[in-house]
């Protein structure tokens, strides 16, 4: 096999200063430490363990093969905390624990274990395993501590990588730094233990990426690593119990010597030794073409090694960015061409397919491959399936309900396995086993036999596919006219022609069974149900492959309308934003109405906000926080989404939390779109919230991007001081949260509205708070024209220096009465507290 232009050599060659003696242990006691110009030797002298130098004048503690020259080291103990060159100790500490002394006696490493009574020892195994144990208990179920469960770059023989049910330990590889540098380095090799485990490759950046994976298990091998088939020396070995997720391997003959390395440079490698040639001979590499590079060809698409180009979109897909796919760059992946009917879909069978991404899918080990077809057939949201161990004739069911990603095609049986993909009756008939077009070079025959092959086979899919398409066209033809009302297509209600969008424009979203919404919340069952409104219920779901979801149910006499529906499924389905939910699917039926949200474990903001005893969890941090990603929403909305949006409909409800208490903004049913230079509407039935409802549009229908802004300053009031502004009145005054607030702010007393719960002692968050006052009274101020746009929110509530203007008179706030606006409208004296700007009336 040919070695990629990246490969790095693995044999590290080590230089020592000082001569250096194997001591004739394997063992370090108390009495008998291991000094710099020692080392041990295992029983049957396979490994030896001491301080090495790999060429950065440092010492570290290695583990090494005894009879391999030059030194390969396995492990390496303090690999972030080294010893200088001129004085290293190890030995077993007071407290029984392995500790590395510099040349101060100070320790620089150490193991904190919890130690049994007793002395303890630390041994050299012929395995390469360098454990710490009782004295005199040899057990292996006893060990207190040992190198196996902590591996460094490399994986030997016997050594488990993955998780531990028990301990809840994660064993997996990390780079070293450097060639020079045994440091913790920027590789990872994990166990993805979510939905079908599987190994993956990641690089340490800002966040984790994943680099390369191995494909789930498929009972033989990981379905994107082909070499591990058909090796005789060496046994495989998956483990998935309760007790542990694992992998490991075992050597058949054991004076042959293997392992697993990775490279600082990122590339996995397996190595073997050959006496005969005494070298390494690189066995296998990962990542080793460009199709082993994660999402090369983005979801849906598959790639294709022995092709050119690589990319290649299955039957019924087209490439997503066609201009970009013809400059080879398929990362946007392939998105459906023919039209989905859930009745009458089929199924693209893929052969030697490394399997799509699997951390999100379903798994069943009970059932076979054609009761796991029944089930993906039966259920909309499913979009492939495949058997999850392929030994003997198959078992076991995986199903993706969820965007395929990383998929790959081997040009043999020698990889991977059969995937079946959800497609149109029209693309998946049955003569369309190479579902993948690919025209590959024959080894065996002439081109004329391949030019006779393609046109005989394009003929047969010719006449079925047309087949199917007319029988797929009568089918659809006499559903529409059964029930009508499925059809969504359309603009959204009060949409202009803008953008060069036509009216029949269609969203892209899953298309959910009824059943499949049934079986996910216990038949609507009460202790499912997250809340209630005037459209219904909203009930907690776990769909098939075990994603949690929540699932809002428009009843039958619901306030809320299929327009209004239709409205919130357009809408949401084109928008993306972290601080709004986000819209799985939805289902419309004859009887029934449904949209799939994601499933926000702490519900809505109103749970925590007003509830005496969860609000105290809601820190001054928390609901700052909350407060910007509110605007950051809103924002996107207005300003930065693919169309001008209005919500409408903000209030603390319509806000949730996830489990990291993120808010996000939700229920879009009463939004709308704004085109092209359009900046105000009006409405003759005004709909949404009292408390939340800007004047303009409460008195005169009229509506714009600053009455949402009045509805955010409404709900910035309500989380700085815990109180709902509708059904707060202040004492005797008759005063609502707005009122109430702006009084305060006049007498110069505002951090009294801050919620008793929250306690802020340093300057700065008085000042935080003091602002998050006034940008919210500004939100509020009676005029539109007045109001901040949220561009402007956000820089305010980010810049902690920028004088903030004076608030006018609210809107929705005194009993006019009472209350001369002249008077108020007075020029008041302007005062900065902690660089925070309000205002204190003259002769205060």
């Amino acid at each position: 096999m040919q070695k990629p232009d990246f490969y790095i050599p693995i044999i590290i060659i080590l230089c020592f200063f000082s001569p250096v003696f194997s001591i004739t242990t394997d063992t370090i006691t108390p009495t008998k430490p291991l000094t710099i110009n020692q080392t041990l030797a295992s029983n049957q002298q396979v490994f030896e363990l001491g301080f090495f130098n790999p060429g950065n004048n440092k010492l570290y503690i290695g583990i090494w093969y005894k009879k391999i020259s030059p030194k390969t080291i396995v492990w390496v103990a303090n690999r972030d905390s080294p010893v200088s060159l001129s004085s290293g100790k190890l030995t077993i500490g007071d407290d029984g624990n392995l500790i590395l002394l510099n040349v101060a006696e100070t320790v620089v490493w150490k193991l904190n274990q919890a130690i049994p009574a007793g002395n303890t020892v630390a041994q050299l195994l012929d395995s390469g395993n360098f454990v710490l144990r009782p004295e005199n208990d040899e057990n292996p179920a006893n060990y207190i501590w040992e190198s196996f469960k902590n591996p460094t770059d490399t994986l030997l023989p016997g050594m488990k990588l993955g998780w531990d049910r028990k301990t809840g330990v994660n064993r997996f590889l990390q780079s070293w730094k450097t060639s020079s540098d045994p440091g913790s380095g920027n590789y990872f090799l994990k166990m993805n233990i979510d939905g079908f485990p599987e190994m993956v490759l990641l690089k340490k950046e800002r966040e984790m990426k994943t680099v390369w994976r191995t494909g789930p298990w498929n009972g033989q091998r990981f379905s994107g690593v082909p070499k591990m088939k058909g090796v005789s020396i060496i046994r495989f070995e998956f483990v998935n119990n309760d007790d542990e997720i694992s992998y490991s391997f075992e050597m058949m003959n054991t004076s042959v010597y293997s392992h697993v390395i990775m490279s600082f440079l990122g590339s996995l490698q397996r190595v073997t030794w050959v006496e005969s040639s005494q070298t390494w001979t690189q066995y296998w590499f990962a990542p080793g073409d460009q199709c082993d590079t994660y999402q090369q060809c983005g979801p849906f698409g598959v790639c294709d090694a022995s092709a050119s180009p690589i990319c290649k979109c299955m039957k019924g897909f087209r490439p997503k960015n066609q201009q970009a796919w013809d400059l080879r760059d398929g990362s946007d992946g392939c998105v459906r061409s023919s039209k989905m009917d859930c009745r009458s879909d089929g199924f693209l069978r893929l052969k030697n397919m490394k399997l799509p991404e699997s951390s999100k899918v379903y798994v069943d080990q009970t059932l076979s491959l054609s009761q796991c077809a029944e089930i993906c057939k039966r259920n909309c949201s499913c979009v492939a399936y495949a058997n999850m161990d392929i030994t003997g004739n198959g078992s076991g069911c995986v199903i993706w309900a969820v965007e395929l990603l990383d998929m790959k095609q081997y040009f043999d049986s020698e990889g991977g396995q059969d995937l079946y993909v959800r497609a149109a009756a029209s693309d998946s008939a049955e003569s369309a086993n190479q579902t993948v077009t690919t025209i590959e070079t024959s080894k065996h025959g002439s081109g004329n036999k391949i030019v006779k092959a393609i046109t005989i086979t394009i003929s047969i899919s010719a006449v079925l596919i047309t087949s199917f398409v007319i029988f797929y066209l009568r089918r659809k033809k006499m559903q529409r006219s059964k029930n009508p009302n499925i059809d969504i297509k359309g603009p959204v209600k009060g949409r202009r022609d803008y953008l060069g969008e036509t009216t029949t424009d269609e969203f892209e979203l899953p298309l959910f069974d009824y059943t499949t919404l049934v079986m996910a919340t216990n038949n609507f069952c009460d202790a499912n149900k997250l809340g209630e409104g005037g459209f219904g219920c909203v009930y907690k779901g776990i769909l098939m492959e075990g994603q949690m979801v929540a699932i809002k149910r428009l009843s039958k006499t619901s306030e809320q309308g299929i327009e209004e529906l239709k409205n919130e499924v357009r809408l949401i389905a084109k928008l993306q934003h972290r601080n709004l939910v986000r819209l799985v699917g939805c289902c419309i039926d004859i009887e029934e109405k449904l949209l799939v949200y994601e499933y926000m474990e702490h519900k809505s903001l109103d749970m925590f906000l007003f509830d005496k005893e969860k609000s105290a969890q809601l820190d001054w941090q928390k609901r700052f926080d909350i407060i910007s990603g509110i605007a950051r929403g809103l924002l996107y909305l207005h300003q930065d989404s693919r169309f001008k949006i209005i919500h409408r409909d903000l209030k603390v409800s319509n806000i949730l939390l996830d489990k990291n208490m993120n808010p996000k903004i939700s229920d879009f049913g009463l939004a709308r779109i704004f085109g092209g230079d359009e900046i105000e509407a009006k409405t003759k039935k005004v709909v949404g919230t009292r408390g939340y409802m800007s004047p303009e549009y409460a008195m005169d229908g009229h509506f714009s991007i600053k009455s949402d802004v009045f509805s955010f300053g409404v709900l910035m009031l309500e989380i700085v001081s815990g109180k709902r502004n509708r059904g707060f009145y202040y004492a005797s005054n008759a005063l609502n949260l707005i009122g109430h607030t702006w009084n305060l702010w006049r007498e110069g007393n505002p951090l009294e509205l801050l919620d008793e719960t929250v306690r802020v002692g340093a300057e700065c968050l008085q000042a935080e708070v003091l602002r998050c006052i006034q940008i919210g009274l500004l939100c509020v101020q009676e005029h539109a024209k007045d109001r901040p746009n949220m561009s402007k929110v956000l820089l305010m509530l980010s810049s902690e220096v920028t004088n903030l203007p004076r608030p006018k008179y609210p809107g929705f706030c005194f009993d006019r009465r009472r209350f001369n606006k002249e008077q108020l409208s007075n020029q008041d004296e302007s005062v900065t507290l902690n660089k925070v700007t309000f205002t204190v009336p003259e002769g205060r």
